[in-house]
Formats: C-alpha cells, sequence, structure tokens
C-alpha cells in the first residue's frame, strides 16, 4: 500500500480468516462490475462513481459449485429443499435450510478474527439484485467472537432460485464497530465552512451549465456525454486535487 495511503488511515485492522476444513469457499476482492450495469444503455449505471466504488469495498466469498433451492411457502426447515450435481456432503458444508420460514443458510467456512473495535458487516454483493430472495444482513462482532457465522438469504415468495458457481453468496467489510456509539450527527450550514460553500457553489453551476447544454444538444456536450470529475478524483472548482485511497476503486470503474 503506497506511503500516502497510510497517511490517511492510521491504524489499519487485521482480517484473519481461519479455514473450518479443506474444501472453504475462495474469498476475492470485491468486483466492481455488475451484469445489470453492463447492460443499461452505454453503460450508464457506471457514471454514479459510488455504485462500482460499493461494489468493490470488500470481499466476496463465491460459491464453489452451482445450486438450485426451492422454497414451497411452508415454515418448516424442510419446506426448502436443495440441489445440486455436487455430492450431498460437499452440499451440506455450504448451504442447508437451517431455520425455517423461507430462509436459506450458507455456511462461509471461515472463523474470522478482526483487530479490537472492528467487526464484519456480512450481506449480499451491494447492488446485486436476485429475483425470488433477498440477502439478510449482520453485524459480526469479529474481535472477540470465537465461533463462526452463518450467512442467511430469504425467499420473498415460493419458488426456485439459483446460485451459480463462481456468485458471490456472501459480502464482507469491515465496521469500526466499537465507534459507532460514539459518533452524533451534527446538523450545520454552509454559513459556517465558507470554503466548502464555494467548492459547492461551483459544482452546482458547472453541473447546472453542463445539463443545460446537453439539453440544447450542444454537440461537444453531446460528445462528452458526461462530468467526469468524481471519476477522476477531482474537485471541479480546481481549489484542491484529493489523494486518497479510494482513489483506485474509483478508477475501477469501466466507464
Amino acid at each position: 500500500m503506497p506511503d500516502s495511503d497510510r497517511e490517511m488511515l492510521p491504524v489499519y485492522p487485521d482480517l484473519e480468516c481461519f479455514r473450518e476444513h479443506d474444501n472453504t469457499p475462495e474469498i476475492i476482492p470485491g468486483r466492481a462490475t455488475r451484469d445489470w450495469m453492463d447492460e443499461t444503455n452505454s453503460r450508464f449505471a457506471y457514471r454514479c462513481t459510488p455504485l462500482p466504488i460499493a461494489n468493490s469495498s470488500g470481499w466476496e466469498i463465491i460459491m464453489p459449485f452451482s445450486i438450485a433451492a426451492h422454497w414451497n411457502g411452508g415454515n418448516l426447515p424442510t419446506d426448502v429443499v436443495i440441489t445440486s450435481d455436487e455430492p450431498g456432503e460437499l452440499v451440506k458444508h455450504l448451504a442447508v435450510p437451517a431455520f425455517g420460514h423461507g430462509i436459506l443458510t450458507f455456511h462461509p467456512g471461515y472463523l474470522f478474527r478482526t483487530s479490537p473495535g472492528w467487526a464484519i458487516a456480512a450481506r449480499g454483493a451491494p447492488n446485486t439484485v436476485k429475483d425470488g430472495i433477498t440477502a439478510l444482513e449482520g453485524l459480526v462482532e469479529t474481535d472477540w467472537l470465537p465461533f463462526t457465522f452463518t450467512m442467511n438469504w430469504r425467499f420473498t415468495r415460493p419458488g426456485t432460485v439459483y446460485f451459480e458457481k463462481g456468485e458471490a453468496f456472501c459480502f464482507l467489510s469491515l465496521v469500526p464497530h466499537a465507534a459507532l456509539d460514539h459518533i452524533q450527527p451534527r446538523l450545520r450550514t454552509f454559513d459556517e465552512a465558507e470554503e466548502l460553500k464555494q467548492s459547492f457553489d461551483h459544482w452546482r453551476k458547472g453541473r447546472n451549465d453542463f445539463h443545460a447544454r446537453l439539453a440544447e444538444g450542444d454537440p461537444e456536450t453531446v460528445k462528452q456525454g458526461w462530468q467526469r470529475d468524481y471519476v477522476k478524483g477531482r474537485d471541479p472548482s480546481g481549489r484542491f486535487e484529493p489523494d486518497f485511497h479510494l482513489s483506485r476503486r474509483r478508477l475501477k470503474s469501466p466507464i
């Protein structure tokens, strides 16, 4: 990691992943792209830079093989049936209908430990939509827990859903949970932050002018398509050029 990045974050938490068995699913860095974002006209979804940043701000635990899960609408664990081409014992290590009520449970296969004050947020991959099922999110106090957790998905209606090989069934990010209770949002006015107000006004005027030219069909503006200040990490007022650790994830956007 570059020294400039280390200066931005004085403390880097540890994330240790202890394997429960030999066939644990692979953990990979979060991927910036999404199929549905690729399919938008001119891939315009990537112009919303916070989306690919969120997509890549963590780690994915990915499916080692494909499964199908069917829920008949009942509340018993046996009302969810999991099928796969893989041997039954491998499937049971990964996915089970443990709780009933249309909940599909995955075992990540790791005991995670983090530095004091840091927890793992376990959820579905950001900006990923699965028809018929939704990811449940948990905040796990991995700075002290000596046991594992499960990743759970809840069917939104009876039917069959598929998790394909290579798809993320769990997304991990780190949260400084010990600090959250000590943070109090402060409501302020721009009168208290003159330089920030100037930068904001410059950005707002530039955006409005750009959209006006775009609506008028100005050829150069149409050719440009959209403003790229955020992707490039550039303050449109020119008052400063930010240089910080998120820049690499920001530049992963394929637009």
